[in-house]
């Protein structure tokens, strides 16, 4: 299987348990905010979609900035930073393609959407990346258990 085809599945992959995770998290976010069910609003799907964005965007910053790095050698904090960027992207472009139709202020409903996918993408990248520290025995994404000396572009390269 090509090098590119094996980094676009595992992109997808992140993606895909970003949007896991974060699906719950819509849902609890829909319990807070229409604890009656009066809203038609598919909560979990308003946090899956930006979060599988954010993981595919997250994946491509890794594997652009982190090449030749070991995943053991990855800074927890530094790895956060890239997955906040990607947030920050992903909860920009809403307010890059369209304007908000709502009373809520711009600048508030901005901080608010920007801050939350920012959060989320910081902490989930985090967690990606110490999950794959902590398993590196277990192949997370394709990652080689052979040799110790794998560098963290293997997240996204080798199945």
């Amino acid at each position: 299987m090509p090098a590119w085809l094996r980094r676009t599945r595992a992109a997808l992959t992140i993606g895909l348990t970003w949007a896991l995770g974060w699906a719950p998290v819509g849902v609890l976010v829909g319990l807070a905010v229409d604890p009656h069910g009066r809203l038609d609003e598919p909560w979990p799907l308003i946090f899956a979609y930006p979060g599988f964005a954010g993981g595919v965007l997250f994946s491509i910053l890794l594997a652009r900035r982190a090449h030749h790095r070991r995943v053991a050698d990855l800074s927890v904090p530094r790895v956060a930073r890239w997955g906040g960027l990607a947030g920050l992207a992903v909860g920009s472009l809403p307010f890059l393609i369209g304007s908000p139709t709502g009373r809520i202020p711009l600048a508030l409903l901005y901080a608010v959407v920007a801050g939350a996918t920012t959060t989320l993408c910081a902490a989930s990248a985090a967690a990606t990346v110490a999950v794959a520290q902590r398993g590196r025995s277990t192949d997370l994404l394709g990652a080689s258990h052979e040799s110790d000396r794998v560098d963290a572009a293997a997240l996204l390269a080798d199945p």
